[in-house]
């Protein structure tokens, strides 16, 4: 699969922290090619880089060294505005501080996030809502959901944007396990349209339903 034609693509990533005169190596050296419609699970311990590896593939954070590449677009050391841009058009975001912005409904964060990507809601907010099982709670505040409508709240907000790739942190850590099994399906119906997703997990029913498995350990991939 060459990088150009894979809807997400990081060539050797870099990253590291300084704390005074020591460095820690967040990343190191990663790679990884998604196709459309493929789902990668990244597993591996607290500190392991997972993270870190999902901010750089969403542009929110820079690698020290490699390139991201979002629908065949640089997405690294470009501007911010221009990374925000690409963000809003390509790419859905999952994650486990939450996505929902306190001060509105889980329908106003729906048509923010379409506004913002310029995609014309035609009912699809609603639909994506009711898809989700929560279109009865389109009014409510963040506040007011409980663990997993929240979670499935946040999984149509980082679709809305009809995203060619979703990046999700632990999509399904707190929630029981019908919502997991709930959420796990509209993720294998979305990837059948041809959106890919990489899904940060230490669930193996998440990893189960992925067509790859990919564990990092220190920063690097490992067998």
């Amino acid at each position: 699969m060459d990088a150009m034609t894979a809807s997400l693509s990081a060539d050797s990533l870099y990253r590291f922290f300084r704390a005074g005169e020591e460095e820690t190596f967040a990343l190191q050296g990663v790679g990884l090619e998604v196709a459309k419609g493929e789902i990668v699970a990244v597993t591996g311990p607290s500190g392991s880089g997972k993270t870190t590896l999902l901010s750089c593939l969403a542009g929110l954070d820079e690698p020290d060294g490699g390139m991201v590449r979002v629908a065949g677009r640089p997405l690294s050391h470009q501007r911010e505005h221009l990374r925000s841009r690409i963000r809003a058009q390509h790419i859905g975001v999952l994650f486990q501080s939450g996505n929902l912005l306190d001060h509105l409904t889980v329908a106003d964060n729906v048509r923010l996030v379409q506004r913002l990507s310029h995609v014309p809601d035609r009912g699809r907010g609603q639909d994506l809502l009711r898809q989700m099982g929560i279109d009865r709670r389109a009014g409510a505040l963040p506040r007011q959901l409980s663990g997993g409508e929240a979670a499935r709240a946040g999984l149509a907000v980082a679709l809305a944007n009809d995203p060619a790739v979703v990046l999700a942190d632990e999509p399904t850590g707190e929630v029981d396990a019908e919502t997991e099994r709930r959420i796990l399906t509209l993720l294998r119906e979305r990837a059948a349209t041809g959106t890919s997703m990489v899904v940060v997990t230490h669930s193996r029913e998440v990893a189960a339903v992925a067509d790859r498995v990919l564990r990092l350990r220190d920063g690097r991939w490992v067998a």
